[in-house]
């Protein structure tokens, strides 16, 4: 009996030491990941920064707290901040933040995340207590540079880096959301004005053109015709001139064989027409009793010629 206990109780011990000797060695070997880091204190006091990868502890002597080095942020929930000339607005927005140094974001404060909201709400009320509201309303990527360097500023002693921060929502009073839309209504229909201004301008615009187009082409196809038509009519008298000359020429021609018998004839049937005329007055030229001497002379030379031939 007493050797059954006693092969009970030095199992029982082997077990504890064991499970002891299994505790020891989870606690000294600690798999750290690439994106944490491991702040150990050695009785208290700063022993290093280590990790990543396989990390051993003394146990009972050296203590260790993670740090998550990748980058986050903080979901600053709505905070009401009055601006410049005294208007309530809620803003929320996001804060993004890395750790840089984790032995500072151990050793110099207590809870890094937690300091970093509370030094975020009271720079976001300092800053756009310095903003009038048309100014928060219309240059959040400012305001947002603005809280960024502030906070950077103080959070730099932390260990920590503040890289963006993103005013999410801005709400004005009601009475400002009011008169934003009462504007926002006249400035479309300013903008629905102008562009129908504009439109009719250029509907008259392109009618005005399409009119002196018409019109210069218009007045380009008259002087074309007019054109045509000097030319046409230069051509016409050109041809009745050159066939005026041609008849002349033909005229002179047949002028030229005509002796002062033929013409002598010619004046004679002139003159029996003008007699069977029924006038009682005839005036004869001159030049008449030239022409009849210039008959009677030729008639008796033609007699002398016959009376010799006979």
């Amino acid at each position: 009996m007493e050797d059954l206990l006693a092969g009970q109780g030095t199992l029982i011990l082997v077990v504890f030491i064991v499970l002891f000797l299994f505790y020891i060695i989870s606690r000294m070997i600690r798999i750290v990941p690439e994106t944490e880091r491991l702040v150990v204190l050695a009785f208290g006091r700063y022993a290093g920064t280590r990790g990543p990868g396989i990390v051993l502890i003394v146990p009972f002597i050296e203590q260790a707290r993670r740090v998550d080095v990748r980058e986050r942020f903080l979901d600053i929930p709505s905070q009401t901040a009055i601006t410049q000339d005294n208007a309530p607005i809620a803003i929320d927005f996001l804060v993004y933040y890395r750790v840089i140094d984790p032995k500072r974001a151990v050793l110099q404060v207590e809870n890094v995340v937690a300091a970093a909201v509370n030094i975020a709400t009271t720079t976001l009320r300092a800053v756009i207590g310095d903003i009038s509201l048309d100014d928060v309303l219309a240059k959040r990527e400012q305001i947002n540079d603005t809280l960024r360097t502030k906070l950077d500023e103080v959070t730099e002693r932390w260990g920590m880096k503040i890289t963006t921060v993103e005013i999410r929502e801005i709400q004005p009073p009601r009475e400002v959301q009011d008169a934003m839309n009462r504007q926002m209504s006249a400035e479309r229909e300013r903008r629905a004005t102008v562009t129908r201004a504009s439109g009719e301008r250029e509907a008259a615009i392109a009618v005005a053109e399409g009119e002196k187009q018409s019109s210069v082409l218009r007045a380009e196809g008259q002087k074309q015709a007019a054109i045509l038509q000097a030319e046409g009519e230069r051509a016409s008298q050109q041809l009745r001139a050159e066939g005026f000359a041609v008849a002349l020429q033909a005229i002179f021609g047949a002028a030229k064989d005509v002796d002062s018998k033929t013409m002598a004839l010619q004046y004679m049937d002139m003159l029996r027409s003008v007699g069977q005329s029924p006038s009682t007055k005839f005036i004869l030229p001159m030049e008449l009793t030239s022409m009849v001497q210039q008959i009677a002379s030729s008639m008796g030379g033609n007699n002398k010629s016959d009376s010799a031939g006979d």
